[in-house]
């Protein structure tokens, strides 16, 4: 069957579109709609619009291999331009999206763009300090690189996994750099204290100056800052328009928002998730973004299955691959299986007696198993499960 074009027409505004399936976002979460859309025989029209002069790309290198200098722009694209071509997707970069009514959304340049299905895929941006250098986009990354050579002393403000990394790759290059997190130990928002405590370990023992309950301290003393501290969700247009959320765009389980033909994916997404507690919660994650993406496209193309992939996360901080699979929020009990001191551990987050989440430390063996624990829910002892001698697959044998 022939995908059919996107329809256009010109007028004195200039070029108004009109797109069967509107995406907006060029990230993960977008990238895999349109992907899985013409994977599932979608024929009708596609756009991805970015609000980046860019060919849709991943970010996790952004702060680890594109920031060392490891990889290069070209190396981290999802896709060529010919493959979008050649798949009848229309990429829009460029463009930030306004304001949203019922069949069309506005952009800041003035253009209007109409749709058929609405896909908020927009993430979000990095929240920012004055003065400070974020890594979010490759322009934030670009401007960073460009400052590196002159800079020696170096502050990173935030001790959440993107100030971790990029304060691994700056002291791995030779710089002096002070990490300042507010609170009282690193990833307080979503690690137990024992892995903390070892990736403080880990940072100081590299040479990084981690200050902990850390105010704020004077740029003046620095040659550069690099702020990490978190996004927020780019979902004002949404709300304005009505949508259901507050810190996010709530949705259903299969990705759509309270408005008539209007699917939000990734980040900016709050949802019911199955391993999570009981409220609605957003996952800032690679993983999230294109499995929430491939079940809006499944929907949209009239084969809707509610969302239920399993959470997981990954980091890379000097020689330590650090995995994490679940969400521990809510946990009631932590275990540590292996041992910290020679750098190969798991933490294991139960709650109610069942394990929820696991965070391995260069324990790739135990990540893996350890899927299977979650997924089926199923109470084990405690003892067998901090026995680091036994596989974790076996547990579901006894």
């Amino acid at each position: 069957m022939r995908r059919r074009r996107h329809r256009q027409r010109d007028d004195r505004r200039g070029a108004e579109l009109t797109f069967d399936v509107l995406i907006v976002g060029a990230g993960h979460a977008g990238a895999s709609v349109a992907i899985h859309l013409r994977q599932a025989g979608f024929t009708g029209s596609i756009a991805i619009l970015g609000d980046e002069p860019e060919l849709p790309y991943e970010r996790p290198p952004l702060s680890k291999d594109y920031l060392a200098g490891k990889k290069g722009r070209e190396d981290f694209r999802f896709r060529s331009a010919e493959f979008w071509a050649e798949r009848d997707i229309r990429l829009i970069a460029g463009e930030r999206v306004t304001t949203v009514h019922p069949s069309s959304v506005h952009c800041a340049a003035g253009r209007e763009l109409h749709f058929g299905q609405l896909v908020w895929a927009a993430g979000g941006r990095a929240r920012r300090l004055p003065g400070a250098y974020a890594i979010r986009t490759l322009a934030d990354v670009d401007a960073l690189k460009a400052s590196l050579p002159g800079a020696t002393r170096i502050l990173v403000v935030g001790g959440g996994w993107i100030g971790l990394e990029a304060a691994a790759v700056l002291a791995t290059a030779g710089k002096q750099v002070v990490l300042a997190e507010s609170q009282n130990h690193l990833l307080a928002r979503c690690s137990a204290a024992l892995l903390s405590d070892f990736l403080l370990a880990q940072h100081r023992g590299h040479g990084v100056d981690v200050r902990l309950a850390c105010g704020q301290l004077d740029p003046v003393r620095f040659d550069l800052t690099v702020a990490g501290i978190g996004i927020e969700p780019n979902v004002e247009p949404l709300l304005a328009a009505g949508a259901d959320g507050n810190d996010g765009v709530l949705v259903d389980e299969f990705g759509r928002t309270s408005l008539p033909n209007v699917w939000a994916a990734g980040d900016c997404a709050l949802h019911r998730n199955r391993f999570g507690p009981d409220r609605p919660v957003r996952i800032e994650s690679v993983q999230n973004a294109a499995d929430m993406g491939a079940c809006v496209a499944r929907a949209i193309a009239g084969d809707p299955q509610p969302y239920a992939a399993l959470p997981w996360f990954w980091s890379n901080q000097y020689d330590l691959k650090l995995q994490t699979v679940g969400l521990s929020h809510d946990h009631d009990e932590v275990l540590v299986r292996g041992d910290p001191a020679i750098g190969k551990f798991a933490v294991i987050y139960r709650r109610a007696g069942r394990v929820i989440a696991l965070d391995c430390v260069n324990n790739t063996r135990d990540y893996v198993q350890g899927r299977a624990l979650i997924e089926r829910g199923v109470r084990l002892d405690g003892a067998l499960l901090t026995d680091a001698d036994r596989p974790l697959k076996s547990l579901l044998e006894t």
